[in-house]
This record gives structure tokens, C-alpha cells and sequence, in this order.
């Protein structure tokens, strides 16, 4: 598996992605996992922001093993 010598834009770019996107599902975890309070209603809806956070996630992870050599696709 050959590792890239270089930071390419392409490398920078997935490994802030999934920064982000996996900061995204912590909070969204977070907040998803707090007790209910009627008198203050969620007005963002957590659980669908988890799953789409994590799938993000889990894309970004799958092309950053692409750029590094591994194939994972049919061919």
C-alpha cells in the first residue's frame, strides 16, 4: 500500500471531512442523548443528523483508503 509523499489538496481535504463530519456525530450524539425537557423541544432533529454524519464519515473513510491504493470497489 503505497503512502502519498505529499499532502495533495485531495488528502487535506477527505481527512477534514471526516473531521468535520465526525465532530458533527459527536455533537449530534451528544445532544440526541440528552433527557427530554417539555417545556424546550428539540427544534433540530439529532438522529437523522447522526446517521447522515456518520455515512459521511464512513464515504470519507472508504475514499481516503482509495487514495491510498486499497481498491474497495468491483472491477
Amino acid at each position: 500500500m503505497p503512502i502519498p509523499s505529499d499532502l495533495t489538496p485531495d488528502l487535506l481535504i477527505t481527512l477534514a471531512a471526516i473531521a468535520l463530519f465526525g465532530g458533527l456525530f459527536a455533537l449530534a450524539s451528544h445532544r440526541a442523548a440528552k433527557p427530554a425537557d417539555p417545556l424546550h423541544p428539540r427544534l433540530v432533529p439529532w438522529r437523522p443528523i447522526i446517521i447522515i454524519s456518520g455515512f459521511a464519515v464512513l464515504v470519507a473513510i472508504v475514499h481516503l483508503l482509495n487514495l491510498f491504493g486499497v481498491e474497495t470497489g468491483r472491477r
